[in-house]
């Protein structure tokens, strides 16, 4: 593929628009009215979000995680507190979330400070996962170098042979909420006129809402 034929892909969206006059005054409940229009109409993992974190160096990194809970206070993703992600959000606790619904011509972008879950809601989610999930997250020490794929399925075979069918939540994996101050959401328009809403949260913690350029 050539830089020419790059130049000449593209979309011209024009499924959906996005007004002041059908927003809801929460960024939360707007998140989840279009949350459920994603489910409605079969995106692929709806959950899925791109979160991008910098360290104390300050060289930003992005991956794909799941979203699994969301709520007034935030936005709920689980993984390894030890791995590049967790250590990154131990130096610096700002990060933002991206959805991208192409379905729908959308996205969200969703901009906060990171915290951990308490212990109560690791061990609640870490319950219901699959156990051959629930080993992997023994198995897996995230972000590690490892010398090749038999090392973590040997790993996977010993944490199997010590757990049978009932594996703890380890001490090193549990939960991230992310508090928003910032959420923006972008609807695709014809002629690269997209709407772009944002909704950036004021010191007395109320909401106040801007038509963006696009």
């Amino acid at each position: 593929m050539t830089e020419s034929d790059l130049a000449h892909l593209r979309t011209d969206y024009a499924s959906h628009s996005l007004s002041e006059a059908e927003l809801e005054a929460d960024p939360i409940r707007q998140f989840e009215h279009w949350f459920k229009q994603a489910l409605a109409a079969q995106v692929p993992e709806p959950n899925a979000m791109a979160l991008a974190t910098t360290g104390a160096d300050l060289r930003p990194s992005a991956r794909i995680v799941l979203l699994k809970d969301f709520d007034p206070c935030g936005f709920v993703f689980f993984t390894n507190y030890d791995s590049r992600k967790g250590q990154e959000l131990a130096e610096n606790p700002y990060a933002s979330l991206l959805f991208h619904w192409i379905a729908l011509e959308r996205q969200v972008r969703i901009d906060g400070i990171v915290e951990k879950t308490d212990s109560a809601q690791s061990d609640a989610y870490f319950a219901v996962r699959p156990l051959a999930s629930k080993i992997g997250a023994w198995a897996s020490e995230q972000s590690a170098v490892i010398p090749n794929r038999a090392t973590l399925e040997a790993r996977m075979m010993q944490f199997t042979e010590r757990f049978k069918d009932n594996a703890p939540r380890p001490p090193y994996w549990g939960g991230y909420r992310l508090r928003p101050h910032r959420i923006e959401f972008w609807q695709g328009r014809p002629s690269r006129l997209h709407d772009r809403i944002q909704y950036q949260r004021n010191t007395d913690d109320d909401w106040h809402v801007v038509r963006l350029a696009p």
